[in-house]
């Protein structure tokens, strides 16, 4: 008898640490996954703005910055990868490290140079341009939600105030676009 007591006190306690266990990892609501994700356009763009990730920034050490963005692919295939900077000097973005952006075991490292330049850009405000720089190409095999990260010196936080030392106040990265190739 001590042991049936014993064995129905232990299911109890299994069943009630499991149900309060499940408990917090209820199925998220559509507009709750819609809300935290960002999805692929209709032509197949994928645009990551950095003010709209999740940033860290170690302004001792700012070639460590990160932006990170949930990803939710519906048209996979290759892509043309640019990022867009804000900047003073369309001749020099003033980046000291390159820039690398991860895509699960895909890896992009570039050195940005302008490659365009938008004078009107509705991005930025004078006395500063937007430059896009190509960083390269990408394949992306399968539809579904991905994690992309984009590491550079240049992610800097909305608040931070920018100045002439640490060069911050020259260029700022403000987006990443990936592109479908189209033959």
């Amino acid at each position: 008898m001590v042991r049936y007591r014993f064995v129905l006190l232990i299911v109890a306690v299994i069943s009630i640490l499991y149900a309060c266990g499940t408990n917090g990892n209820q199925k998220l609501s559509d507009s709750e996954v819609v809300e935290n994700r960002i999805l692929q356009q209709d032509d197949g763009t994928i645009s990551l703005k950095v003010d709209k990730a999740e940033c860290y920034h170690d302004m001792v050490n700012p070639s460590t910055n990160t932006a990170e963005w949930n990803v939710v692919v519906s048209k996979a295939g290759r892509f043309n990868v640019w990022i867009s900077s804000s900047t003073k000097d369309t001749t020099n973005l003033k980046y000291n490290s390159k820039v690398m952006l991860s895509i699960l075991d895909n890896r992009l490292e570039a050195h940005p140079k302008c490659d365009r330049v938008f004078v009107n850009s509705t991005d930025v405000s004078l006395p500063y341009f937007r430059a896009d720089s190509f960083m390269g190409a990408l394949y992306i095999q399968d539809t579904g939600l991905y994690n992309i990260q984009l590491i550079s010196e240049k992610i800097v936080p909305g608040d931070y105030l920018a100045t002439e030392a640490d060069g911050s106040a020259d260029s700022r990265l403000l987006s990443v676009f990936l592109t479908p190739v189209t033959r």
